[in-house]
């Protein structure tokens, strides 16, 4: 069996340097991002066998996505167009400081993957895996991913394979009200929930102690697990009516985006690897630490770094 698929899109991130504005740079540094493989590339880093799910344009571009993500010991699982009539998704990012604040400008309207539909894709990899998983913003895209989600899900519960989903709202791409619908719609397809704070009052209209919300997401829609994201205070979760709480591990941020598919893709791997909710939790924000140390997307981790962060955050408090 496959430890872990995941589906969604990724698109290619082009980013000036440094210091540089996208109305003037005379260079752009190509890497591939998108919320499904960075969780993948985690958790392949740290020792799972990982596979992802997509639909791409047969062209040079998309073929970089694919070279990119099977040197991080990623499978891939791609439909192919061919038609001519599709394209590769792109995001443009600008880093800056305060005050500017860092830009992203996404272009991916019409990309191939919004075309993808279940029987394109090879959905015995999702029946034989321990874990699937994908993410909210894989249904905004289309109408037609938006069933196609539901269908993997269904697929993946079925043959009782464990589903994670993160809500992973964007306002770009759609109203809370839209996303707090659609979310709702899958969840009696869902394992395990992960959300940010914001995101679970924006879109569900839960607010207050994030234990509390934890726990009624978890009794009302039956999840085995139910994990409250709080940014710079760390997570919450609800397993089997326990609950447990993790900090976060300082990190000089050098790139923060990707930090919560890194936090997935570290608590999943150690789930997958055995181990308990808490230690799972430790272990995704010694992952997502790790990652804002790094530039890109993705989480160019190894299993002992994460370990040391965790091992050094302990002696601490035991001294």
């Amino acid at each position: 069996m496959t430890d872990i698929v995941t589906f969604g899109e990724t698109m290619l991130r082009l980013s000036p340097p440094r210091g540089d504005r996208l109305e003037r740079t005379g260079e752009l540094d190509v890497q591939a991002g998108g919320a499904e493989s960075n969780v993948a590339v985690a958790a392949a880093r740290l020792g799972c066998d990982a596979v992802w799910l997509s639909k791409l344009p047969d062209s040079p571009l998309g073929r970089r996505v694919v070279s990119e993500l099977r040197s991080h010991g990623v499978r891939t699982g791609i439909a192919w167009d061919d038609s001519g009539e599709t394209r590769m998704g792109t995001y443009y990012l600008e880093h800056g400081g305060d005050p500017r604040g860092t830009n992203v400008i996404y272009d991916r309207s019409g990309a191939a993957v919004t075309t993808a539909k279940p029987a394109e894709l090879p959905r015995g990899a999702v029946r034989n895996a321990e874990v699937f998983y994908t993410s909210g913003i894989t249904p905004a895209l289309s109408s037609t991913l938006a069933e196609t989600t539901a269908s993997l899900l269904e697929t993946a519960q079925d043959a009782d394979t464990t589903t994670a989903f993160d809500l992973n709202y964007r306002s770009k791409l759609w109203t809370p009200e839209e996303a707090g619908e659609k979310y709702e719609s899958l969840f009696s397809h869902v394992d395990v929930l992960v959300g940010a704070e914001r995101d679970i009052e924006a879109c569900l209209g839960r607010s207050g102690d994030p234990t509390d919300v934890a726990r009624e997401l978890a009794d009302e829609y039956d999840f085995e697990t139910a994990i409250v994201t709080l940014s710079d205070e760390g997570s919450v979760a609800v397993h089997d009516g326990e609950v447990y709480e993790q900090g976060v591990y300082a990190a000089e941020t050098f790139d923060a985006i990707g930090t919560g598919d890194a936090f997935v893709g570290g608590f999943l791997a150690n789930r997958l690897d055995g181990g308990d909710v808490p230690s799972s939790l430790a272990y995704g924000a010694a992952t997502a630490s790790l990652k804002r140390t790094i530039d890109g997307d993705l989480a160019v981790v190894t299993p002992e770094e994460v370990a040391a962060v965790v091992e050094e955050d302990a002696d601490a408090i035991s001294r």
